[in-house]
Order: structure tokens, then sequence, then C-alpha cells
């Protein structure tokens, strides 16, 4: 389930392919003025997801199991 998206695009009216990432929302807890979320032994780690459209990524963030930051990145930028 998505807590909360990171939108880093520089051209953020491409949506056709997009790279996501997502990390546990805790993980935001350290982040100045961020609300908090209590860490959890289900909390993931890390993901990411390349060139895949917009709706993918919402779609795939949505469908974690546990509070999770979606970030949003240009297609070739973003990514491990």
């Amino acid at each position: 389930m998505i807590y909360n998206v990171i939108d880093q695009r520089t051209r953020p009216y491409r949506w056709r392919e997009v790279n996501a990432i997502i990390e546990a929302t805790s993980h935001d807890n350290a982040c100045m003025d961020a609300d908090q979320q209590p860490p959890a032994d289900a909390d993931l780690d890390y993901g990411e997801r390349e060139n895949i459209t917009l709706q993918e990524g919402i779609a795939w963030a949505s469908e974690q199991s546990c509070p999770v930051t979606l970030y949003l990145y240009d297609k070739g930028s973003g990514t491990a």
C-alpha cells in the first residue's frame, strides 16, 4: 500500500516509461518533518522496476503488503 509518493521526474508528463523504486515508509522516519510510521518485521527493504508505465508502477506499489514510499524517476535514472 502506498503511503507516500516522491516524484523525482524532470519530465513529469512522460508516463509510458518510468523507473519506480519502493522502500518501506518507516525508512522515512529520519527525514525532517516526516510523519512517523512504526517499523515492522514485514517491512520491505527495497524494490525497483525499470521502464514500466506510471500506472504499472502505482499498481505494483499498491500491491505491497507493508506501507511503502514510491519514488518515481525518468526512464534511465534513479536505479541502482
